[in-house]
């Protein structure tokens, strides 16, 4: 995409490993600032956001980085390493080295999360937040997955839960099973876009970061994000916030809404005929509405 956009690429130390990223654009129209976004997973790779360089028609440079333990990235095997204070240090080291001292940040899925972590810190420069698709509280995430698993056809639910039970969730039956969830709450468009399809299979290449945090499937969650709660602390955010939804999201309506009632201004907007990618499955409505969004919180500053 946006091939008629100067594109640069390259790398960042971080803790002694290299963090890969790319700016699309090369520099801001007067009035405007740059879009850092923060991929999902965590462990898939930058890949899946490709539509969101269009973005970068607007006017600002968009900036995606593929997180430690993943893509283009270095990839210790190391799952002593993954933790949320880690990665959160990696989006300010990402923000110094590439100078980006007012900033727009967008985060999906786990990258919202990641994002909504990032500005509890306070960080200066934060013009202002989209959080595409995320939780606030994995526990209310797992609860709204076990509603949408209800739906699925029976004999799917006992596959699920046979393997889940016996350990055995890395079988081709319960991948398959699985699937079934992420083509109805994921992406429902069939097939699935090349570059959707490049970043899960990238990432079942190395899942080392997605199974220490979250665990083997988007509903069973047994990493170390399962007791993430921060819903107490979203009033702490500033930031102007875009909240994003999907009305078939894995991240149900009940999710993002919990996420913008919990942040003092934010606006709230469900995509009716996405799931959990409405930036893939509705991006000629996407595009405009999250420029708009950044236009308005520039025009108040």
């Amino acid at each position: 995409m946006s091939t008629e956009l100067p594109i640069s690429e390259g790398y960042i130390s971080f803790r002694g490993y290299q963090v890969w990223y790319r700016i699309v654009g090369d520099r801001e129209a007067p009035g405007k600032l740059p879009l850092l976004c923060l991929h999902g997973g965590p462990g898939a790779p930058h890949d899946y956001l490709e539509p969101l360089e269009g973005i970068a028609a607007t006017g600002r440079r968009v900036i995606f980085y593929d997180q430690l333990g993943c893509g283009n990235s270095d990839q210790p095997h190391d799952p002593s390493l993954w933790t949320i204070e880690l990665f959160v240090d990696e989006v300010g080291v990402v923000r110094r080295a590439l100078g980006l001292d007012r900033v727009h940040i967008l985060g999906q899925s786990w990258g919202g999360m990641l994002a909504m972590e990032y500005a509890l810190t306070q960080p200066a420069g934060l013009a202002s937040l989209v959080i595409a698709n995320s939780p606030a509280n994995m526990s209310q995430w797992v609860s709204e997955g076990n509603l949408l698993r209800a739906e699925l056809p029976a004999e799917v639910q006992q596959t699920l839960l046979k393997h889940e039970a016996a350990g055995t969730v890395e079988s081709p039956e319960y991948q398959e099973a699985m699937l079934e969830y992420y083509r109805r709450h994921v992406c429902r468009l069939d097939p699935w876009p090349e570059y959707v399809s490049r970043a899960f299979e990238k990432l079942a290449q190395n899942p080392e970061v997605y199974l220490t945090m979250n665990g083997p499937s988007e509903f069973h969650v047994i990493g170390t994000l399962k007791d993430w709660n921060i819903v107490d602390r979203l009033g702490e955010i500033r930031a102007p916030t875009l909240v994003i939804g999907g009305r078939y999201d894995e991240a149900t309506p009940a999710i993002t809404e919990t996420v913008h009632r919990g942040i003092p201004g934010s606006e709230w907007v469900i995509f009716e005929n996405s799931s959990h990618l409405p930036h893939v499955e509705e991006t000629e409505k996407y595009l405009p509405l999250v420029g708009q969004f950044l236009s308005r919180v520039e025009a108040q500053t």
